[in-house]
């Protein structure tokens, strides 16, 4: 067992957060999960298979991992979303760490999955994220979405061995309706940091993130996959400039 709390946030994830708990099976002796409202049977699952739950309201991505982070026992926090398995090799890459650097920081790649396909190009290619870290150090900005960290200077990064195995989307509506609460969420980011959208912007910016993901990041040697996630980046990114430029005439939240 290594001193390692484990930290996830969790609504409606009962298909997923089973996969990811029984995933850190040996790693450590505490697990917090923060369920923010789940109507399914997450809640149940996370009973089950022992890992802490705590019931709390949701305040965006950032302030909800920082409050979850607070329940934590040790001070090292490994931040998994609830689609985010690790496998074997990345189990003992973290079961194998000294953790006596406070200022070190620990990257992990992801192998992204669409449905069972594993997305070896595009956006979801060659994916790093750093989610090991010292809560002492480091935390969460307060971003309602795409949230990341704030990394004192003198931080040094350090990459691990194994994958971080991420199940994002079951089907192409499923990922639809993700990448909306997601473009909704982010046009309201950026309407509050001052930023201005415009009609030239929500029809040629969704190009260039079709033809950036698809052809110059090779997302079509995926194949259907490949096609589906680039997409929906297109479609995630008129939704957010769409949205901010509503914000910025003015118009009512929907």
């Amino acid at each position: 067992m290594q001193k390692i709390s484990v930290v996830i946030i969790c609504k409606n994830e009962e298909d997923e957060i089973g996969r990811t708990l029984q995933s850190l099976g040996g790693l450590t002796d505490d697990i917090v999960v923060l369920d923010n409202g789940s109507t399914d049977n997450s809640k149940n699952v996370i009973r089950d298979l022992g890992a802490r739950l705590v019931e709390e309201n949701w305040e965006g991505f950032g302030k909800t991992k920082n409050k979850a982070i607070g329940f934590a026992n040790y001070d090292w926090i490994l931040n998994l979303d609830a689609d985010e398995a690790i496998d074997e090799a990345l189990k003992n890459s973290l079961l194998n760490l000294p953790l006596q650097d406070d200022d070190e920081v620990f990257e992990m790649k992801f192998k992204n999955f669409l449905g069972d396909t594993y997305l070896r190009f595009g956006e979801w290619g060659q994916d790093w994220h750093i989610r090991l870290f010292n809560r002492r150090k480091v935390n969460w900005n307060d971003a309602i979405v795409h949230e990341a960290l704030i990394l004192p200077p003198g931080t040094r990064i350090k990459k691990l061995k194994g994958f971080v195995l991420h199940h994002t989307v079951k089907n192409e509506a499923e990922f639809a309706g993700k990448m909306r609460r997601y473009g909704l969420l982010n046009a309201e980011r950026y309407a509050r940091e001052g930023k201005r959208s415009s009609r030239i912007k929500i029809y040629l910016a969704p190009l260039f993130a079709f033809l950036k993901y698809y052809i110059f990041k090779l997302g079509f040697l995926d194949g259907r996959a490949g096609l589906i996630c680039a997409k929906m980046s297109s479609y995630y990114t008129h939704i957010k400039y769409a949205r901010l430029l509503e914000l910025n005439k003015g118009k009512r939240t929907e």
